[in-house]
């Protein structure tokens, strides 16, 4: 598996539409980790290359405090 891009830039237009796939929830932007946190699935989805990779076997699970 290849490491996220980080401190990627993102198109902020995509951000407002893109919801978790699993809970249909919002996302938070993880700038410094290149990730779209899905607080609600406890699930990091990873941006590899400007592109949300949104598919929950790429995801990676929230640890405790995240």
């Amino acid at each position: 598996m290849s490491e996220p891009t980080l401190s990627v830039d993102v198109d902020p237009r995509l951000l407002e539409i893109l919801v978790c796939p699993v809970t249909r929830g919002p996302l938070e932007y993880d700038r410094a980790k290149g990730e779209l946190v899905s607080r609600g699935a406890r699930l990091a989805y990873p941006i590899r290359d400007g592109v949300p990779i949104m598919l929950p076997e790429e995801a990676r699970e929230l640890g405790e405090g995240e």
